[in-house]
């Protein structure tokens, strides 16, 4: 059932992040890759949001789940991939005033802001397309790449030569040795609407809306392709730049319009809140009347040195917020309700419903969460919705907004057909058959979710874990996809049951009497293909063969970072090998003053490792690869590089957070504790334990004005 967020309790809420964490994954692959999303921006926000939500109030039941650190997904068009400069962050959503108003209020708690300080806020439409870096050198266009996962993206640069509103050529404004313009590709309503009455006349399948339209134009692999759909760019923001014409947004926005891209006529500045929500309105009622979709209104702090101070958290950046506009809801009917069974055995209710349009998306499925949700009950069996049980055939409301998961609001009672029942949430496993039960909780209460008992002999959890292995954000084996995964691990003469047998179906066919070209819908071509494409992964990185075992709490963020501390994976196996011998000795220690990495981390990967036989098939799989070593981020080089620093006491010339940033900015770790492993203290007026600790240890301890003056030598 769907938990408030106040009532859950730790187990409920690491159920519900890994839940959410894995819908987020699926949804930025729809989005990102395919370009047929299942859900509108509002629901996809809300996902994020609920997952904060949850995370604000426990913290360490996120940790090893990347999805939502991410911002989007890798592409897998073909399109070369290129890294960015400096990482395309999202945004923090806000969805109501008093959002907004904490939105302001942080910023000035966070930069020790007198209340008298005014703060000046930039305003401008969100427009609702796809992101685009254009990298300008000495003024002429070099590079055009997508936004991706935030940190790399795909190169489209031939496709946008033909977008009009990029200009070839700005260096009659700059001819800086680098400028990064970044902003929006998207559709007017007049071409996309033009381009779907040109469909439908040639019997061709029309699209859905001017988003993804413009996302799937922009990625043609023919150029012309593009060019035919005429795409628009509006200019927003930037990326790396080696010579800044301003150090306000107004001004950078300014620069941006007068170096010939369009910007956003309706962007305005504010330094009044009760003015950015008056503003919000005005453009809300407006909406539906301008030539282009937005989703909401985008504020950003003016002052760029403001905008560095603040810096960015995760996935998104401090000084900007996006304001979304209101809810929207429909009536449809409730056809079936699905149950699948994902690849830690949870059993999930899915709703297929009557297609419906709300608010200009059609959605057609809405997670029902559990049994206790479908039921119309909490866990103390108090009531969720007035209409009671959602069954079959039932009319519903379909509510969907920006502070809200996509879900069945309500139902309408009087509407209901004779002799509806009951839905009967199954007991057994409806893919293997197995026990499917709710176990009880640290807490004594029955946990919220029911997971089939048939582990590895559930072929829903098996496939999915060798899915996983093979997916995308793992080793990427191409060929190897759902269908192949499923006939392999069900097949008797050559079963892929675990990671490593994929790597010896080669040597295994050739010994077979019944090698894969002899198989239904195989051949010679398809059969070399398939294993071309295994031995074209046996070179590995580290951190895409730490995600790829699957262990819970470990995700792509996770793997990452285990990655590069590590460098190596004899000695990141020796480690957690030394965390599975020694759950709290030094190893152990050592992993959780990692970034992002925490107590369910470590416990995650002791007890993987701790177990003989994950640890023999992982010495299966390592014996059939060539891991690449991974490479440590380029820290900052400054006085305190790879010095784990803890700050104490009240600071004065900045906050805490503000503290973390800057150490972290310059190449330190931060710890909250003092141990054998702390460098340098920086202790304000009543430093304690921690000053007293330092002492004992002989660390160095220095005010925080020595701070400024040793970080100011970088």
């Amino acid at each position: 059932m769907h938990v408030e967020t106040s009532a859950m309790s730790p187990e409920q809420a690491e159920a519900e992040l890994v839940r959410l964490d894995a819908e987020i994954a699926r949804h930025n692959r729809l989005y990102h890759d395919d370009d047929a999303p299942e859900i509108d921006d509002g629901a996809y926000d809300a996902l994020r949001r609920r997952f904060a939500e949850i995370a604000d109030l426990f913290p360490s039941a996120t940790d090893g789940l990347g999805a939502a650190a991410t911002v989007g997904a890798r592409g897998t068009r073909g399109f070369e991939e290129v890294a960015h400069a400096r990482p395309m962050l999202s945004l923090e959503n806000s969805f109501t005033d008093d959002d907004v108003k904490d939105f302001v209020a942080g910023v000035r708690k966070y930069l020790s802001l007198p209340d008298d300080e005014p703060v000046r806020i930039v305003a401008e439409p969100k427009m609702d397309g796809l992101s685009l870096s254009l990298r300008y050198e000495h003024g002429v266009l070099a590079r055009a790449v997508t936004r991706g996962d935030g940190s790399v993206g795909e190169d489209v640069t031939a496709n946008v030569r033909g977008i009009a509103d990029v200009p070839q050529d700005i260096s009659a404004a700059t001819t800086a040795a680098v400028f990064e313009v970044r902003g929006e590709v998207y559709m007017t309503k007049a071409n996309f609407f033009a381009l779907n009455e040109s469909l439908a006349a040639a019997g061709k399948p029309v699209k859905s809306n001017p988003r993804n339209t413009a996302s799937g134009s922009l990625r043609q692999r023919d150029p012309a392709v593009t060019a035919s759909r005429k795409l628009n760019f509006m200019a927003y923001g930037w990326g790396e730049v080696s010579e800044f014409p301003s150090r306000t947004q107004k001004g950078m926005l300014e620069f941006l319009a007068a170096a010939g891209f369009k910007t956003n006529s309706l962007t305005a500045e504010f330094e009044d809140v009760s003015l950015l929500l008056e503003n919000h309105r005005g453009i809300s009622a407006i909406r539906a009347t301008l030539p282009y979709d937005i989703d909401g209104v985008v504020y950003k702090v003016d002052s760029l040195d403001l905008q560095d101070r603040m810096g960015a958290i995760s996935r998104t950046p401090r000084w900007a917020t996006a304001h979304k506009f209101a809810a929207e809801e429909a009536f449809t009917i409730l056809r079936d309700i699905e149950i699948q069974v994902g690849r830690t055995g949870a059993l999930s209710p899915v709703a297929k419903l009557e297609p419906v349009n709300v608010g200009g998306v059609v959605v057609s499925n809405v997670t029902l969460h559990n049994e206790e949700y479908i039921a119309g009950i909490d866990p103390d069996g108090a009531a969720i919705r007035e209409g009671g049980d959602l069954r079959i055939g039932d009319t519903v409301i379909v509510y969907r907004a920006g502070d809200v998961i996509p879900k069945i609001k309500d139902l309408v009672t009087a509407k209901r057909p004779t002799g509806a029942k009951p839905f009967v949430f199954p007991t057994r496993c409806p893919v293997c058959g197995s026990d499917a039960v709710r176990e009880v909780n640290k807490s004594g209460k029955l946990d919220s979710v029911r997971r089939c008992t048939g582990g590895i002999t559930c072929t829903a959890q098996g496939v999915e874990k060798l899915k996983h292995f093979a997916s995308r954000e793992a080793f990427d084996i191409e060929g190897l996809g759902e269908k192949q995964i499923e006939y392999f691990f069900a097949d008797r003469d050559l079963p892929v049951r675990e990671p490593a047998d994929i790597f010896t179906l080669r040597a295994r066919n050739a010994a077979s009497g019944r090698p894969i070209r002899s198989r239904e819908g195989f051949g010679e071509a398809s059969e070399a293909k398939l294993l071309d494409a295994i031995d074209g992964r046996r070179n590995v990185a580290l951190d895409r063969f730490i995600v790829s075992l699957g262990i819970r709490h470990v995700g792509q963020s996770t793997s990452r970072t285990l990655a590069r501390h590590y460098v190596s994976l004899d000695a990141f196996l020796a480690a957690v090998g030394e965390v599975a011998k020694h759950p709290t000795g030094a190893a152990a220690e050592e992993m959780s003053t990692l970034p992002d990495i925490g107590e369910a981390v470590v416990t995650g990967l002791g007890s993987f490792f701790a177990n003989p036989g994950n640890a023999a098939a992982v010495a299966r799989l390592a014996a059939e690869l060539s891991v690449t070593d991974a490479q440590r981020p380029s820290a900052t080089q400054s006085p305190v590089s790879g010095l784990t620093v803890v700050f104490t006491g009240s600071l004065a010339r900045m906050g805490r957070d503000e503290a973390k940033a800057m150490a972290e900015s310059l190449g330190a770790k931060v710890s909250g504790s003092i141990s054998a492993k702390t460098n340098l203290l920086v202790a304000g007026p009543g430093a304690g334990s921690k000053l007293k600790k330092a002492e004992e240890l002989g660390i160095e301890t220095i005010t925080e004005d020595q701070w400024f003056e040793r970080v100011s030598q970088a």
